[in-house]
């Protein structure tokens, strides 16, 4: 990596992927930022989930093996930061980050040779030391059983069997399951569940999904049940939510470097 700080190396990268592109678990010695500069991905690592809506971006502490899938065309801007960098977040965390951010990371990713590199990392260490993580992270259990079980509503978020028939499916009682699980995820089922269709919708609205498409295809059967929930995680409603967020289009003189 280039060095453009006494302290600190850095490097940027521009990757553009087509919807459905899957990057294998992997991990890197460095740090990294993720940035959707469009398009939604999602990123899956042994004990959690996150997705990373377009404007948005995610922290990556080095050596955090994970996975990406991107929802739909995606373009990533990446930055790495050398990970004896002092000061950086330790855990994984979606990051609201402002317009200013953007620019940064969009600049770094796409102009490697920028004479400006270190007053660009200046701003950036700014600001991720103010930055907002957001609500979008899904824990995963570490028990096999119960691994199955949340994989399965995470492919099909819509599934509609209670507790009573997961308990008896996986051969706990409710009681055990119900403890078992709030051990492994720090969340009960109902929870975790709400949490893992509010993402799934998130992925489709943000790929320009409809809001009752949406909802009814992640299991609601009620488009007002949907946002109240949408409005209790996030905030806002799913049309503002959006609307805060928009971003302006990518620079024309930001050719991507791809690899």
């Amino acid at each position: 990596m280039p060095k453009h700080d006494p302290a600190i190396e850095v490097e940027g990268l521009a990757t553009d992927y087509a919807a459905g592109t899957w990057i294998e678990p992997h991990s890197h010695d460095a740090h990294q930022i993720l940035h959707a500069a469009a398009g939604v991905f999602r990123v899956i690592s042994e004990d959690a989930v996150w997705v990373v809506p377009p404007g948005r971006a995610i922290w990556m502490p080095a050596g955090r093996v994970h996975a990406v899938r991107c929802h739909t065309a995606t373009a990533m801007r990446t930055v790495y930061l050398d990970r004896t960098a002092r000061g950086l977040p330790s855990d994984c965390a979606v990051w609201s980050i402002s317009p200013l951010m953007r620019e940064v990371l969009i600049r770094m990713a796409t102009v490697p040779d920028d004479p400006n590199w270190p007053h660009l990392l200046a701003l950036l260490l700014a600001e991720i030391a103010e930055i907002d993580a957001l609500p979008l992270a899904l824990p995963q259990p570490q028990d096999p059983r119960l691994r199955g079980m949340t994989e399965a509503i995470l492919t099909e978020p819509a599934d509609q069997r209670s507790l009573k028939a997961w308990s008896k499916e996986l051969g706990f009682s409710e009681r055990n399951l119900i403890r078992k699980f709030a051990d492994e995820t720090g969340m009960t089922f109902r929870e975790w569940r709400r949490q893992a269709r509010l993402l799934a919708a998130l992925e489709r609205l943000a790929a320009g999904e409809p809001v009752t498409s949406a909802a009814f295809a992640v299991g609601y059967d009620n488009v007002s049940a949907f946002i109240e929930a949408f409005r209790d995680v996030f905030g806002t409603t799913p049309r503002r939510y959006f609307k805060s967020q928009e971003v302006s289009p990518l620079p024309a003189t930001a050719a991507p470097r791809q690899g």
